[in-house]
């Protein structure tokens, strides 16, 4: 049987040269246009799925309009739409043409990559610095989902690895600086308004004070 190896071999003879050079330069471009072709795809699924426009082609659900006439599975479609609405919202600059012509073919994000930042963006026990850095190794460095998964992972590891005792602290002081400013906002009120005696604004103050002298 003939190998693939040969067979490949045998038809590339039959192509005409392509200098290495011009070959190399349309390799990095048609990599560019594969990683941010989805962008397109995604925004017509957004107007499709924002304008109902499937209930006109006879469709009664959009899942059933991107498996039945794009061939798209229904958790792709729903990926592609998100991520480009994500963009839309949180990162528009990654839309303008002029974004992905002044990078190589390797720092363009695809949209695992960009969908991934779209889910840390969500999460509640994510700085925003952590998302920052998470942003600057999708859009500067190109990063695949897979290495910026492992990247969210670490953040998250080193967020747990605190010391509970100094994140205890931390929300004591918290809820100190809480009551200071409720206490505060009390006694302005009611030197204000005169609704109780000297006495107990007094002792707002004094309070205040005690607490103030517990906050580092």
């Amino acid at each position: 049987m003939e190998s693939l190896e040969s067979t490949m071999d045998q038809r590339s003879k039959k192509r005409p040269d392509v200098p290495s050079e011009l070959l190399r330069s349309q390799i990095r471009k048609h990599s560019k246009s594969f990683k941010t072709s989805w962008v397109n795809l995604g925004q017509a699924l957004y107007s499709v799925w924002k304008d109902k426009l499937f209930y006109a082609w006879g469709y009664d659900k959009f899942e059933y309009y991107v498996e039945q006439e794009v061939g798209l599975p229904k958790q792709l479609s729903l990926k592609l739409l998100k991520s480009y609405f994500f963009l839309e919202q949180e990162e528009p600059d990654y839309l303008k043409r002029e974004f992905n012509e002044a990078r190589d073919a390797s720092k363009v994000p695809g949209y695992e990559a960009v969908n991934v930042l779209r889910l840390a963006k969500q999460r509640k026990d994510l700085l925003k610095d952590d998302y920052l850095k998470l942003k600057r190794a999708v859009f500067d460095k190109g990063k695949n989902a897979s290495l910026v998964r492992q990247d969210l992972m670490a953040i998250l590891r080193e967020r747990k690895a605190i010391d509970p005792e100094a994140e205890r602290d931390k929300r004591n002081e918290l809820a100190i600086r809480k009551l200071v400013n409720a206490l505060n906002s009390f006694k302005m009120d009611m030197e204000v308004l005169k609704l109780i005696s000297d006495d107990i604004v007094d002792e707002a103050k004094q309070l205040m004070t005690k607490l103030e002298k517990q906050l580092p």
